[in-house]
Formats: C-alpha cells, sequence, structure tokens
C-alpha cells in the first residue's frame, strides 16, 4: 500500500493504484486517476460510466460485469473501451474509485 496526494488530500492506494476505501473518492481523484490511465480529456460520456459505477457499487457492494455496464448506460463495450482505454475493470473502476474488481489482471 500506498498513498499518494490529490489536491491536498491523502489517499490510500493499493499496489495497482486502486484507492483502498472508496469513500476516499472525489472527483479530483478521478480527475488525477485519468492521467494514470490515458484518458485525456473527461467527458460527460466519462462522468455517465463514472456516476453508474459508483451508484451500483454502493448498492450491491461489487462491481457490475461488463454486460450489465453497457445494458444501462447504453453505451456499447467499443465505446466503453473508447472511454476507459485500458478497459472497463481496470480503468473505468479506477477512476470511478472502486476497488480492483475480481478476476481484473
Amino acid at each position: 500500500m500506498s498513498v499518494v496526494q490529490i489536491k491536498g488530500t491523502e489517499v490510500e492506494i493499493d499496489e495497482d493504484g486502486f484507492l483502498v476505501d472508496p469513500e476516499d473518492w472525489s472527483e479530483d481523484m478521478a480527475a488525477y486517476f485519468a492521467t494514470v490511465e490515458d484518458v485525456t480529456e473527461m467527458t460527460d460520456k466519462h462522468w455517465q460510466v463514472i456516476h453508474y459505477l459508483r451508484d451500483y457499487f454502493k448498492k450491491f457492494g461489487v462491481a457490475p460485469m461488463i454486460r450489465k455496464l453497457c445494458k444501462d448506460t447504453g453505451f456499447t463495450l467499443k465505446e466503453i473501451y473508447e472511454l476507459f482505454p485500458s478497459g472497463p475493470a481496470k480503468g473505468a473502476c479506477k477512476l470511478a474509485g472502486l476497488p480492483k474488481p475480481t478476476g481484473c489482471v
């Protein structure tokens, strides 16, 4: 585990760069993680996916399956990868402040 400072706030991240505590998340942190995950510009589409992931996680305690993410947001898998080049599990979940999903390599 290590600590990073984002806009004056220290947060703990795991060895893969995911937030240890999803409650520490803020939009500033999403912007910081975007630079790490090669997301050059945060658009309304990015925020739609991020807020969907956070809401789902708050409700169920896990990240949704990729099919569920696509169905509920209306984005195709291809569009999700265009928004988050490192993928829905690694990139989108990291920007949303979720723990690293099970099976994510």
